[in-house]
């Protein structure tokens, strides 16, 4: 008599997850997302050191504004990304949601790991007197809050503010194109212009202005900045989800 043996099949292989490829998709662009601000910004450096070393500056911290060029690199990066990687995830059976997930994901991660940096060069700033020669590049946020938990979270809010901003202006273009960018640049300016009119109208800017001198530190400085990102990166959303590449 002959016993038949049931065959079991091998378990299926995991899949990689699509969030982890989008990912590994944007890490192509590494040279943007982390070589070329760091060396923009070890260059800027080199020169202002170099400047204040010269001049013999005593007169307080200079500040040099150089760190700002890392906002620019972020807004390349992520107008990229929506614009160019993007379809290409599209076309690879990515879905829009799982784009859009992952591209938030590597922005926290990344607005994060800016700011710790920032946040650790400050303090270096600080400890060595600007630097040995009184210059200040890296402590953007000590001129308003003495709070090492502030200024790191004010970092990582005005990086991430950045982020969706640029996020949203590419979901946009995606969506509607330069006529839509054009629209929405148009619409912006043209709602802060008559909300200017009629603040100017009210009087309110002496309120304004002592809401913001009045309130904590971390409102306007960490507080502002997050609810400007959490809108914009919602916003994006609403541009992706339609966009036809």
């Amino acid at each position: 008599m002959t016993t038949a043996t049931a065959v079991t099949a091998p378990p299926p292989t995991p899949t990689p997850s699509r969030i982890g490829g989008v990912l590994r998709l944007h890490t192509v662009a590494w040279p943007l997302l982390v070589a070329w601000p760091v060396g923009i910004l070890a260059v800027s450096f080199a020169i202002c050191w170099t400047i204040y070393f010269l001049v013999q500056n005593e007169e307080g911290e200079g500040f040099t504004g150089a760190v700002t060029a890392l906002l620019g690199f972020v807004v390349a990066f992520y107008l990229q990304a929506m614009n160019q990687s993007f379809p290409f995830a599209l076309g690879l059976g990515v879905t829009r949601r799982e784009f859009h997930r992952a591209t938030v994901i590597m922005a926290v991660g990344q607005s994060a790991v800016f700011a710790l940096v920032l946040q650790a060069l400050s303090a270096i700033e600080t400890a060595t007197g600007g630097w040995g020669v009184h210059m200040r590049m890296f402590g953007l946020a000590r001129y308003l809050t003495d709070s090492r938990i502030v200024e790191l979270l004010s970092l990582f809010a005005i990086l991430l503010a950045t982020t969706g901003i640029s996020m949203l202006a590419g979901a946009i273009y995606q969506r509607w194109r330069t006529t839509g960018l054009l629209a929405a640049g148009v619409a912006l300016f043209g709602g802060l212009g008559l909300a200017a009119i009629g603040i100017t109208w009210a009087r309110w800017w002496p309120e304004i202005g002592s809401w913001f001198a009045d309130s904590p530190r971390a409102v306007p400085m960490a507080a502002l900045p997050l609810v400007i990102a959490a809108a914009a990166l919602a916003g994006s959303w609403v541009g992706l989800r339609r966009a036809t590449p």
